[in-house]
């Protein structure tokens, strides 16, 4: 063997464990980079910009604050703006062919779902006087399926995945509720009907604290229960994408995928079940208003 060979083989075996702890650093660099509560926490929350899919860029969104408070436009007020433009464009399309002898397309889709809200959500949780209601319940669950559909988009994200938001709509479900006991049978007697007649006198303060709790209770259900399913499948299919960097082999990857795509089919029949319950735990509430017996 040659010098230079000498030399070479010298040279290779003392670049080998360098090589190897250079690798060694590498991984353990892409294992401090990339860390999973930090991934989901930061796709489930709501923050002050929108994000570029399939790169590590992002929008900045103005942030507003008036009198000490903070009204900064978030990524998941962006969502609910384009909700309500889509719905506006829609509903625009579909009124565009109101005289068209046969429904088609986008008008045919639409009027199904209100002619469903409308005879099997409205009239059947409400009885007499549902039709009042129609609008607001249409409202209601169109706006909620959208937002829950939008978060199945790449680089968009749920807005009814936030509790403000499912706080606010259960907010104004509440105040529908009780303003359509307190039409039909003014303040005194909505409110009379926390203590139901004919019970023992000792016994209606602890009916009128029991009835005034489920009152509350109602809309707080309807918060809590849209906000968690709509988070909970997104979790889901984020930790089963995550499986493949934990476990830093490429082998899991197809089932975590496989399984991955199942939730995500999975979670666009949530998005109309939770829009439907929430549009009928509400109808069904302000059918007990109106008709309390």
């Amino acid at each position: 063997m040659t010098g230079a060979e000498e030399q070479a083989v010298e040279h290779g075996i003392e670049q080998a464990p360098v090589s190897v702890d250079g690798l060694e650093q590498l991984a353990g660099h892409a294992e401090e980079e990339f860390n999973v509560s930090a991934s989901i926490i930061g796709h489930i929350l709501d923050h002050n910009e929108i994000p570029i899919p399939f790169t590590h860029s992002s929008i900045p969104l103005p942030e507003i604050h008036l009198f000490g408070q903070d009204f900064s436009i978030t990524m998941h007020v962006v969502m609910m703006w384009v909700a309500g433009l889509l719905l506006l464009a829609a509903f625009g399309l579909a009124a565009r062919r109101i005289k068209d002898p046969v429904p088609r397309g986008i008008r045919n889709a639409l009027e199904m779902m209100m002619v469903f809200v409308r005879d099997e959500i409205a009239r059947k949780s409400i009885g007499e006087g549902a039709d009042r209601f129609v609008g607001y319940l249409m409202s209601t669950f169109f706006f909620i399926l959208t937002c829950n559909l939008l978060g199945l988009i790449p680089g968009m994200a749920t807005a009814t995945g936030n509790i403000s938001v499912t706080a606010g709509l259960a907010i104004t479900a509440f105040i529908m509720i009780q303003w359509s006991g307190i039409r039909k049978f003014g303040v005194i007697g909505h409110y009379r009907h926390l203590a139901p007649s004919g019970l023992p006198g000792w016994l209606k303060p602890l009916m009128v604290f029991v009835e005034f709790l489920g009152m509350l209770i109602k809309p707080f259900s309807l918060c809590i229960r849209l906000f968690a399913n709509m988070m909970a499948g997104h979790v889901v299919i984020l930790a089963l994408i995550s499986l493949i960097f934990i476990l830093g082999t490429i082998w899991v990857a197809p089932v975590s995928v496989a399984f991955s795509l199942f939730i995500y089919l999975l979670e666009l029949l949530v998005s109309f079940i939770q829009a439907f319950i929430f549009t009928m735990l509400t109808a069904q509430f302000i059918g007990m208003s109106v008709h309390p017996h």
